[in-house]
Formats: structure tokens, sequence, C-alpha cells
């Protein structure tokens, strides 16, 4: 019986001891992955900012300018692409919407996001774009990798439609939350112009005959939660001048927008919750699950041994008994 269960406890514990690895190394990029049909909704808001108004073209400071960023997975899309490419594939439709204290719309740029569900790499498929323009990212947007790294990364910026590093600064908690801080500063660069205009009736090629550009910097901060590889809070000081040409009537240049844009505060606090939630399911099949069934297989494999042992140990022979006496009979 002892070396029935020595047996039984042996093979558990190899079972045990395989499985480890193969959570942490097959099954976890299988399983952690961007679902297909995400969406999400991000709002910032930068206060006193200024705003170019297109009246008189004169810039004006506004009590605030809101952001409001839309991520929607498109399933349909990426169940094409992923024919093709021989992998698990998202497809987020995009739409950053700019709007002024009034309510009106200051600039809306559309954008269609491809990439790796587990490992957030860019995919090239036809639809890839900004702004209708067709783009070929290099490197993350919106989303670290899970796991994410203490080192720099490359970083797309839709504006210049190029691609540059994003630097790791260090490491913080924020509201109790262990993050890697990350920034990156776009320099001064000429960018095009939203195909979509606040004024009815100008276009873009209608500022370009007149010799008007639009240029563009930013400093980009990014506080991500490591394991889920989701920003948790982000910050931009964003600039925008229009320069030169017969549309500033001499002038140099003009602020179209200057502000230091942030994330609402109901946002953070959703944003916190659900990466609370996902870091807790990437963290049971990466780091829980693994390392509890190995300690598992750990503890049991010197049982099995031990019951083995007990079971081969020869059995002390019993003393005979002496035999009760007979009663005696006259």
């Amino acid at each position: 019986m002892r070396r029935k269960a020595a047996l039984i406890l042996l093979a558990l514990a190899v079972f045990f001891a395989a499985l480890s690895p193969m959570l942490r190394w097959y099954a976890f990029p299988r399983l952690a992955k961007i679902p297909a049909n995400e969406y999400q909704t991000m709002v910032l808001e930068a206060k006193n900012a200024t705003l170019l108004d297109y009246d008189g073209l004169v810039a004006r400071t506004v009590p605030k300018v809101t952001i409001v960023q839309t991520l929607k997975g498109n399933v349909e899309a990426s169940e094409k692409i992923e024919k093709t490419a021989g992998r698990d594939v998202v497809v987020w439709d995009g739409l950053s919407y700019i709007q002024g204290p009034d309510g009106k719309m200051v600039s809306k740029v559309p954008e269609r996001y491809i990439f790796d569900a587990h490992t957030q790499e860019p995919v090239h498929a036809t639809g890839e774009s900004v702004d209708g323009d067709p783009v070929r990212r290099e490197g993350i947007e919106f989303k670290w990798p899970f796991l994410t790294e203490k080192r720099d990364y490359q970083y797309f910026d839709a504006q210049t439609r190029t691609t540059a590093p994003i630097h790791y600064k260090g490491t913080q908690t924020f509201r109790g939350l262990e993050v890697y801080y990350f920034e990156q500063t776009v320099p001064w660069t000429k960018v095009s112009m939203p195909k979509t205009m606040p004024v009815a009736g100008i276009t873009p090629e209608d500022i370009a005959k007149t010799g008007t550009t639009r240029w563009y910097t930013t400093v980009r901060k990014f506080w991500v939660e490591p394991v889920t590889g989701a920003p948790v809070y982000g910050e931009e000081i964003h600039q925008e001048e229009l320069r030169g040409g017969t549309l500033l009537a001499g002038r140099e240049k003009v602020t179209a927008f200057a502000g230091h844009v942030k994330m609402r505060e109901d946002y953070i606090e959703h944003t916190l919750s659900v990466v609370k939630s996902n870091r807790n399911l990437v963290l049971l099949l990466t780091s829980y699950l693994p390392w509890g069934f190995l300690t598992l297989g750990v503890l049991l494999l010197p049982l099995s041994l031990y019951l083995e042992a007990r079971a081969r140990r020869p059995r002390q022979p019993t003393p005979d008994r002496p035999a009760a006496p007979q009663p005696v009979t006259a």
C-alpha cells in the first residue's frame, strides 16, 4: 500500500514540476492577449490652455481644452488579417477628438493601429493609417508589452508619423501601485494639417496655398504598470504653432494650441481598477501558479521517496507467543 502511494506522489511531483515552466513559457504567451473586441475611452484635459481663435487668428487663453481618445477593436478586420499574418492580431480604430471650452470641435484625427495581441508589436497590413494617410509603424503605441522591462522603447508619434525612443526614467509609486516612468521629447517638427478643420469650408489644401505651415512639439510622459504593460496615467506638455505664409498677415508665427494635458480624475480611478484586476490575472500565469506548482512538486518528491523507503524496509519478525497453559484435570 505504501509503495502504491509513493508512486502516486512521485507521479504528481513530476506532473506539477513539469507544469510550472509550461504555464510560464507556453501557456502565458498564448493566453495573455489583448481581446480583439476591446473598447475604451480616455478623457484628458488641459486647463488654462492657449487656443487659436480662427475668427481673427489670435491666440487666446481659455479655461479648458478637452481631448477624448477612443479605441475600438475591429473584430472583422483583425480576423481578416490573421488569415495571412499567422498570429493573433488586434485592430484598433482610434479617434482623437479635441474640443474647446464651448464644446465646439477643434480637431479630430482618426487612426488605425494594427498590432500583435500578445507582444504589441506592429503588424503591417492594409489600412494602417493616421488621419487617412497610410503609415508603417515601428515601435509601440498606446500600450507597452506584458512584463515591461526597465529600458527604453521605440514609440510611434502619430503627429509626426515617426518613431523615436521613449526613455525609462525610473520606478515610482503611483497611488499605491509600483509603476515605471517613461518620458519622450518630440522636438519642433513640421507636421501635416488635420484633414478636418474647425472652420467650415476651409481645407488643408487651402491653407497650404497660403504658405502657412503647422509645427508641433511635445513632452510625453507615461506611468506604466509593468506586469500588464498598461499606462495608468499620462501627461503631455503640448505645443502647436502656425508659421509663415500670407495667412498670418506678416506675423512670423502664432500659437495654435499650448497646454499641459492630463488625464481626468475619474478616468484615472477607472484605469487603476481595471489594471489592478488584469495584473492579478497576468501574475497568476507568470508567478503565482508556476511557483506554486514548482513548490508543490518539490514538496511531494521527498514525501514519495520517504514512503518508498518505508515500503522497502524489511519487517521485523514477530516473536512467537508462549502457549497458553492447559487446564489440569484429575
